[in-house]
């Protein structure tokens, strides 16, 4: 069990340096104000026995386990209110779900209203995939004719164009120049 100033040092070390390396206690010590780097040797040793934080190769880590949203095992109906579950199934990053640290991983804000009817708003965050290539039905991020747009791939009959998800836009067939840029694989709003 922690004590509180424990907990207060393992927050700050978490918010400092999240899933990167932890650096030496010389600089621990020195950004978090302490006099003497033994001081965080002795956190660091009561964190270890905690689980908090790991060590490989000599390197200090954040437990991973430790990052992401609790993920409730139960459902939440969007109709009429049910009575909730009150236990967590486990942690998901959003990192991983994504594939967020992967290097080939993108996000970029929604301008416009022209994906609406799909439940993308100005505003969200589209986290994209790098790719070349897409499939039918596949919502790209796309250069065509001088920019780039966020529509849904189509393709018929070897003819090729980039559709809105909205009846105000029409459908853009390129005229000299079409390259997607990547594949679409989810949506952050921020409520």
């Amino acid at each position: 069990m922690l004590t509180e100033k424990q907990k207060i040092f393992f927050e700050k070390l978490k918010e400092s340096y999240g899933k990167e390396v932890l650096p030496s206690f010389e600089v621990i010590s020195k950004n978090f104000g302490f006099k003497h780097k033994n001081s965080v040797w002795q956190y660091f040793n009561k964190l270890k026995e905690e689980n908090l934080i790991e060590e490989r190769n000599g390197r200090f880590f954040i437990n991973k386990e430790l990052f992401g949203a609790v993920l409730f095992s139960s459902a939440v109906k969007a109709g009429f209110a049910s009575v909730a579950d009150d236990y967590a199934e486990k942690r998901v990053s959003l990192d991983e779900s994504f594939e967020i640290n992967n290097p080939s991983t993108f996000l970029f804000t929604v301008s416009g209203d022209s994906m609406i009817d799909l439940g993308i708003y100005e505003g969200d965050k589209v986290i994209v995939r790098k790719t070349n290539t897409a499939k039918n039905g596949d919502i790209v991020i796309a250069f065509i004719d001088g920019g780039y747009t966020l529509k849904t791939y189509r393709c018929k009959n070897s003819k090729v164009w980039l559709e809105p998800a909205n009846k105000n836009y029409p459908n853009l067939y390129p005229e000299t120049e079409l390259i997607i840029f990547g594949v679409a694989q989810g949506i952050v709003r921020k409520l």
